[in-house]
């Protein structure tokens, strides 16, 4: 049977109000690698309870057991490049001090790893969000001695090195790491400073070298768990990030041909994390501007080819806005900030932009949302910022979302938003300490009531986009082969079945609903390119059919332009019924009640098999495919 965690325990009694764990005039302790000054030790409790690696379960991330594992987090930021000088390391409106170029995690040079690491067991977390920067991955320098002055061990070390030790010594008590690229160069994120695309100031494949490269130097430590692919993907100067248009901007497909990789070259453990575009357009009054967040998937999402390794993510804080850069002065527009909206607006803006994706179950777009940063300042005196803090808290307690606090790590006079300060004595102030207004609402958060124990397995839904390029999700048809050379492919995952399709745009659905374990192991996959098994009847009359042999199923398609090409059939593990009906969605829409799997091809008509059906052919008009876009679609019982 698995311990709860010692982290929230802990941290119930160390914010318990008026009961200041450590005074911030004595020096921090320092003690052995999870050991509390009680003899026991944290890092074991948080390591047996939860067993790596971690995957998903409709909107849950489950562990290798199949239990919830809720992604209790907080940002350990500093190698990805951070600030020095008299301003705030986590204040949004002062980024005009020196850069620091140690790229290490912050607090290193003031205090013990071991006590570092204590402190965040004391904070309840179970769970690092780890930046870094691409730059940092590369630069051969050996860290300043200063830079790791209470930790003498790193000394001599290249960046990238002490990221390892920091990262093995991290999993080693129990915490999960989700490793996050945040920014190109080693500087602080996130304006016009070259930083805003994965690819703005290196190329597309430096960005996918540099994660493979890392994927598979962590692959041995399953408690590395995940890659956070991007942060906060914004506009340049000139032009935005999109999702979907097929270009060197599009967000989605990067991400998508980045996420495969990662999973068949690289590390087929990993969660892969894909947050939302964080703006787009022209911060001025009158001209378009929006935060999409993840508003895009909702008619756009990825599927992989482990469709149980997708995790959405969102950043939120009060003083930015669905359609407010944060920004004062320079770059403000006169739209509301968050910090503005009333309680009620503000759940709904966030429902809409991020937790429907974790609220609706049954789309292709279901899957775990992780609330990747947000924060606000000790020093916060507005009464409107400290409103919104609570009203979110609250909310993320509802969703029982997995969440990530920026940052954790300070220096005292410096990083207002940090939880954790360390003088240059070593040390600790911070809201383990008191006084700290933020103390009663971390509390609330990191021991709310969640969902918890074994997560059975659902229905999986996924969409298929062919506007650009293939989509092949299946690793067994990968490893087959081209096979219909030319013509731009989609195959549902394995396990999957194809049960919609659309008129003219390529777009497909795949499901496991009604029958998770159709497919035969090992049985035949058919290329269908003409009517050779159209044998039970003529279902289209007057149309040309491409139909699948008996006791199989469609699982992928092909398309050249918008007409269908081919049918990828895969042997079934049991006889199939032939009895069925015609779909037609030539003329408008033609998918079951309710409309499970949800939007995969806006604009377009569609058609749709029930979860009861399988689909075994498509119909398209005139004597051959050239040109013809598919009308109709044969579904049959199960």
């Amino acid at each position: 049977m698995k311990r709860t965690l010692l982290g929230a325990a802990l941290a119930a009694a160390l914010l318990a109000a008026g009961t200041p764990a450590v005074s911030a005039s004595v020096t921090t302790p320092a003690p052995a690698a999870g050991t509390t000054p009680a003899g026991l030790s944290a890092g074991a409790a948080l390591a047996d309870s939860w067993t790596p690696p971690l995957s998903t379960r409709g909107r849950w991330i489950v562990d290798a057991d199949g239990d919830r594992f809720k992604l209790k987090s907080a940002n350990w930021h500093g190698a990805q490049g951070s600030w020095n000088g008299s301003g705030d390391i986590a204040d949004p409106a002062n980024h005009h001090d020196a850069e620091k170029s140690d790229q290490l995690p912050l607090g290193l040079d003031r205090a013990p790893v071991a006590g570092i690491l204590a402190d965040f067991h004391a904070l309840g977390i179970n769970s690092i969000r780890l930046p870094f920067s691409n730059e940092m991955l590369h630069d051969q320098r050996p860290v300043p001695d200063a830079a790791v002055a209470a930790n003498p061990q790193l000394r001599g070390k290249t960046p990238l090195q002490v990221f390892d030790a920091v990262i093995a010594a991290t999993t080693a008590e129990g915490f999960a790491v989700v490793l996050n690229d945040h920014t190109n160069t080693s500087r602080w994120c996130c304006g016009l400073d070259g930083n805003e695309r994965w690819n703005t100031s290196q190329t597309t494949a430096r960005w996918e070298d540099d994660w493979l490269f890392l994927a598979r130097r962590y692959k041995d430590n399953k408690r590395v768990v995940g890659a956070d692919l991007y942060n906060e993907v914004r506009r340049t100067i000139t032009d935005d990030a999109n999702w979907g248009r097929g270009d060197g901007h599009d967000w989605w497909a990067a991400t998508q041909r980045l996420g495969d990789r990662l999973l068949t070259e690289a590390n087929p453990d990993l969660l892969v994390v894909v947050e939302g575009i964080n703006w787009q357009g022209i911060p001025a009054d009158g001209l378009f501007h929006w935060r999409p967040t993840l508003e895009p998937a909702r008619t756009l999402s990825h599927t992989l080819v482990a469709s149980d390794k997708l995790v959405y993510s969102a950043h939120f804080y009060g003083y930015t806005g669905p359609n407010h850069t944060g920004a004062t002065g320079t770059g403000e527009t006169h739209d509301w900030r968050y910090q503005e909206l009333s309680r009620d607006d503000l759940f709904a803006t966030l429902r809409r932009q991020a937790f429907f994706v974790s609220a609706d179950t049954g789309r292709h777009y279901t899957a775990p949302v992780w609330i990747s940063e947000f924060g606000i300042g000790a020093d916060e005196t507005d009464p409107k910022a400290r409103a919104w803090f609570g009203n979110f808290v609250d909310d993320l307690i509802a969703n029982d979302a997995d969440f990530a606090y920026w940052p954790l790590v300070g220096f005292s006079g410096h990083g207002r938003w940090k939880l954790l300060d360390y003088d240059t004595q070593g040390r600790r102030s911070g809201i383990l300490d008191g006084p700290d207004w933020r103390a009663d609402d971390w509390r609330r958060l990191v021991t709310a009531p969640a969902r918890t124990g074994p997560v059975a397995a659902g229905d999986t839904w996924d969409m298929l986009n062919l506007d650009h390029a293939d989509a092949v999700q299946s690793l067994r048809t990968r490893a087959r082969g081209d096979w219909d050379q030319g013509a731009r492919k989609g195959v549902c995952p394995d396990g999957q079945r194809l049960v919609g399709l659309a008129h003219r745009d390529g777009r497909g659905l795949c499901t496991d609903a009604g029958a998770p374990r159709l497919a035969a192991p090992g049985g035949p996959l058919t290329v269908v390119t003409d009517e050779r098994f159209v044998k039970e009847g003529d279902w289209a009359g007057g149309y040309s059919k491409l139909q699948c042999p008996r006791d199989q199923f469609m699982t992928g398609y092909s398309v050249r332009g918008q007409a269908v090409s081919a049918v990828l059939c895969t042997g079934a593990a049991r006889a199939l019924p032939v009895t069925g009906r015609t779909v037609w969605f030539d003329r408008g829409d033609n998918r079951p009640a309710g409309q499970p799997g949800g939007e995969f091809a806006e604009g377009n008509y569609k058609g749709q098999c029930a979860e009861g059906e399988y689909a075994a052919g498509i119909a398209f008009p005139g004597a051959w495919a050239k040109g013809k876009t598919p009308d109709a679609l044969l579904c049959r019982t199960l």
